[in-house]
């Protein structure tokens, strides 16, 4: 990304920051910063299944909801 004569550059940093959070790269380096056993891996994402399945499942929920008051 090139900044222009009369960019400003803080702005350049920042839209460089949001691509890199979009791709993950800070998610991934906070994972790295120390060593995960294999075991530990394992369960925590067994952990975050089941956070995303109690979501899901309340958006459903919510949904369906949402569906039966349309007629009241």
């Amino acid at each position: 990304m090139k900044v222009g004569y009369d960019q400003d550059p803080n702005r350049a940093i920042q839209k460089l920051k949001n691509k890199l959070i979009q791709e993950g790269l800070f998610v991934e380096l906070k994972k790295r910063r120390y060593y995960a056993k294999p075991s530990l891996k394992k369960r925590l994402k067994r952990e975050e299944a089941e956070r995303q399945r109690v979501k899901d499942f309340r958006k459903a929920v919510r949904q369906a909801e949402q569906n039966d008051d349309w007629w009241r």
